[in-house]
């Protein structure tokens, strides 16, 4: 009955010990994409930006 216990506690850490594993591998990816498509995009996001502050800019003085 012991021997029963210990080999499902071991088989639940082992479960979860996978699955952490399994979430950080695609938190990594998920981080590493994101990082990449910055990058391939950078241009247009800073003008977008920029044009974003711009017409902030413009019609908050009419305020």
């Amino acid at each position: 009955m012991k021997a029963r216990a210990v080999r499902e506690r071991w088989i639940t850490d082992l479960c979860r010990r996978s699955l952490s594993g399994i979430t950080v591998i695609e938190l990594v990816l998920i981080l590493v994409i994101v990082i990449a498509l910055l990058l391939i995009f950078k241009n247009q996001l800073i003008n977008l930006i920029n044009t974003i502050f711009d017409k902030i800019i413009s019609e908050s003085s009419g305020i």
